[in-house]
């Protein structure tokens, strides 16, 4: 079986894999919505509506972009490589089944800022991508540097992280959820400096990652880098 082939059954086995957890964890978050208590929790580790109402948005989401990949290929005819492919099945399951459902962001140190640095090169990653799709149409007659890439891709990044960052926010708002960590594992609710240190760190920790990820790109492109397009004739 070619190498190719191999990574497409993988892929596809990784993909239910990840999407009936994802499926089931809706069911098990909807079902424990209605037993859980309200408000605060009352000790270290006890699960409120709140964290089941962010279980049940979370696991949705990530049921709904786990289609993006082959939506994106069906709809600009364009291919994405399956080790990109599994990359990215493999980060939601991370950020969303071990991160939410089995709550390692609380029982893993560091684990959201793990997951923020990942992501940060995966969309910085996904800038490179989208330029090289532009250069790839004739009409548009692009001849972008490696520093112009470079930095769109890193622009495109911390732009996603910060809408991420948005989306916290007004989730928290809206909902009453906590995915900005503004109350602890032990209940206690943060003010002042440390309630936005977890929002802070992921800003930092997005864009070092994104910085690294276009650093590495920007010196790929030099070292590779094409002749000039020739002007169209008139």
């Amino acid at each position: 079986m070619k190498p190719e082939r191999k990574l497409e059954k993988r892929k596809n086995v990784i993909f239910s894999i990840v999407l009936f957890l994802l499926v089931i964890s809706i069911f098990y978050a909807v079902y424990m919505l209605f037993h859980a208590p309200s408000g605060l929790a009352e000790y270290a580790g006890q699960r409120v509506k709140s964290d089941y109402v962010l279980m049940v948005l979370q696991c949705l989401f990530g049921a709904i972009v786990i289609f993006l990949p082959e939506k994106v290929e069906d709809r600009f005819e364009v291919r994405i490589p399956n080790l990109i492919k599994i990359i990215y099945i493999i980060f939601l399951f991370l950020a969303i089944y071990l991160g939410e459902v089995r709550n390692f962001y609380f029982r893993v140190p560091h684990w959201d800022n793990i997951l923020h640095f990942f992501s940060a090169t995966m969309s910085g990653a996904l800038g490179f991508f989208l330029v090289d799709y532009l250069n790839g149409f004739d009409k548009l007659n692009l001849d972008l540097s490696p520093f112009f890439v470079s930095f769109f891709a890193f622009c495109f990044s911390v732009t996603v992280g910060a809408i991420w960052e948005i989306y916290e926010f007004l989730a928290d708002g809206i909902l009453g959820t906590n995915m900005q960590k503004f109350i602890t594992f032990q209940g206690e609710v943060l003010v002042g400096r440390e309630a936005i240190s977890d929002t802070m760190e992921d800003i930092i920790v997005n864009t070092l990652g994104a910085l690294l990820i276009v650093t590495l790109g920007y010196f790929y492109l030099q070292k590779n880098k094409k002749p000039n397009k020739k002007a169209p004739k008139e």
